[in-house]
């Protein structure tokens, strides 16, 4: 444990043993490693990790925060790429514990499994598991339900994902504490259920899931999305959906962790189990764009998905992506999921001893991974081989006739060069799988080039829904500072991830000023759904909005480069 940072720290882990046992307040630097340290980003002390396994102890633990006047985050699987949920290298004027809450993990299903109730450590595959049985699923699939985030999280930071018709995780339905200025802490239950008011008793009762059906407020009209698809298909010169919108900021939704969550309703979705898969090539960008035009204005439901990635980004994916590929295709989502973790915990451990590095582990399992006979299917290698951008479009069953129609229209007419062909069920599992590697594909291929590479410079941008010059053409004097780019995302939200890696010398802050203004000046905004976290500065707007829901800051403290000290200071 590190020197406290003010007296007032004093006495508060013996407190914080008192409500969860020693074994559960972590103190050394290397049982804390594990949280301190960001999945990209961030890497800092904290007086203790908390583990309470209960929600009356998280009350009670936040309860001695405030009374020693510490900095709280309260962290679930800490799979975010941002670095928001651990400490930054920040002018910290408090102690700061992390709460984990990856112990209170339950969900109770409600209205026929329409709804979910999922406390703070609920993951988003283990909503899947639970869902899929009654023919449902939750908002996002995929990316962030293998890597084991939390459902919570995705809506603290307006997660967006590849789902098309859904938009960004967003809810008006939650339970939380937030701290006033006086120092005085309140439970607010917004979700639609009469749970009581003694906090204690309420908390426990809502952990056990112990309430009657007549205290629960009616569900939304079920639906395959939500209103977003018609905000998706205006083409105004705004993005679709950015981190400072103020459209998807409510409380929980969109804080950031500027208040402690004890719990979210969300509404599922019913699981189309019939999809159809085409993947589509072309060496134009407009052509994609024309094409995203004619989709978003026909009358016809939205795809369920339309990701574009490179015919680099797929080379990248293949062979730097290839353990999350291979992992996810034929082992499954938990298995990955252990796999990030003992991965995640063998960094730690490689990085305290002599001559190894915090990345040893990524090392091994891609040289492991790069003995491992894969083979793509040929009509994806084909396309890969032919065509120079790549849209990997998923329909619901009952559009695979009309779409086909629609492609083979389109790519008849004589303005517009390229192809398609729907995938079978192996092609459509590979090409998914493919992309979901691509996230991972330049974080990997950064520690193998450790020698020539410097740092990591990304983005996560949201470009104008009119933006007919979509794709980014770096300047000769910032390309030539970067060793690889790739470029991938969610084609018809026009948000898309730009991974670079900065060669050595190279100032990486300097850097990615200069390419956040190029895109601004665009019309772009950024981050677009990963939330601030320790890279992004948070607008006026987005500060104003945090200090509204944490008058003290003491929660998060310094997340969007804000200020890290007590009262915004």
């Amino acid at each position: 444990m590190h020197a406290p940072r003010n007296p007032r720290s004093s006495g508060a882990v013996p407190a914080f043993t008192e409500i969860m046992g020693r074994g559960h307040v972590l103190t050394s630097a290397r049982a804390t490693a594990p949280y301190t340290t960001g999945d990209r980003f961030g890497m800092g002390e904290v007086l203790a990790v908390l583990r309470p396994g209960s929600l009356v102890d998280m009350w009670r633990a936040l309860q001695v925060c405030v009374d020693h006047d510490l900095i709280v985050i309260t962290q679930a699987a800490n799979t975010g790429i941002t670095g928001g949920s651990v400490p930054g290298d920040q002018d910290y004027d408090r102690d700061i514990v992390i709460l984990s809450t990856l112990r209170i993990d339950q969900i109770h299903l409600i209205h026929h499994a329409r709804e979910a109730i999922c406390l703070p450590g609920a993951t988003l595959f283990a909503l899947e598991e639970m869902l899929a049985p009654h023919g449902r699923e939750p908002h996002s699939v995929i990316g962030s339900t293998s890597i084991g985030a939390s459902v919570v999280g995705g809506i603290a930071n307006n997660s967006g994902g590849t789902q098309l018709r859904k938009g960004p995780a967003y809810t008006e339905q939650a339970l939380f504490a937030r701290v006033d200025e006086q120092g005085q802490i309140h439970l607010v239950n917004h979700l639609g259920i009469d749970l009581g008011t003694d906090p204690t008793h309420l908390l426990d009762r809502l952990q056990r899931g112990q309430w009657e059906a007549a205290d629960v407020t009616p569900p939304p009209p079920d639906s395959t999305g939500t209103a977003y698809a018609d905000h998706v298909r205006e083409l105004a010169g705004t993005p679709a959906r950015f981190n400072a919108d103020p459209t998807f900021l409510h409380e929980a939704s969109g804080c950031a962790g500027k208040l402690m969550v004890f719990a979210v309703r969300t509404r599922t979705f019913p699981l189309e189990r019939d999809k159809a898969t085409f993947y589509i090539g072309t060496h134009r960008p407009a052509d994609l764009e024309a094409l995203r035009r004619s989709i978003l204005a026909a009358d016809a439901p939205l795809p369920i998905s339309g990701e574009y990635l490179s015919a680099h980004a797929v080379d990248l994916a293949t062979e730097y992506g290839k353990d999350t590929y291979v992992s996810l295709k034929h082992a499954g989502s938990r298995t990955l999921v252990r796999m990030l973790a003992l991965k995640s915990w063998a960094n730690g451990v490689f990085a305290k001893l002599p001559g190894m590095g915090p990345s040893v582990a990524d090392a091994i399992s891609q040289k492991l991974f790069s003995l491992v006979p894969e083979k793509i299917p040929p009509r994806l290698v084909g396309f890969r081989d032919r065509y120079a951008h790549h849209l990997l479009l998923v329909v619901s069953g009952s559009q695979r006739e009309a779409t086909a129609r629609v492609l083979e229209e389109f790519f008849a007419a004589p303005e517009h060069e390229g192809a398609f062909f729907e995938c079978d069920a192996e092609e459509a599992q590979s090409a998914t799988l493919i992309r979901f590697g691509v996230a991972s594909a330049a974080s990997r291929y950064f520690v193998m080039h450790r020698a020539e590479a410097f740092a990591m410079v990304t983005f996560d941008v949201a470009l104008r829904r009119d933006d007919e010059d979509w794709l980014e053409h770096l300047p000769p004097h910032l390309a030539d500072q970067l060793l690889e780019s790739v470029y991938f995302g969610h084609f018809f939200c026009h948000v898309l991830h730009q991974d670079h890696v900065a060669k050595k010398g190279v100032d990486p802050v300097a850097l990615k000023k200069e390419m956040t203004a190029l895109l601004e000046s665009r019309g772009a905004a950024v981050p677009a759904e990963h939330n601030y976290g320790r890279i992004y500065p948070a607008p006026a707007s987005m500060v104003e909005h945090f200090r509204r829901l944490d008058p003290l800051n003491m929660f998060n403290a310094g997340v969007g480069e804000t200020s890290p000290r007590k009262g915004w200071a």
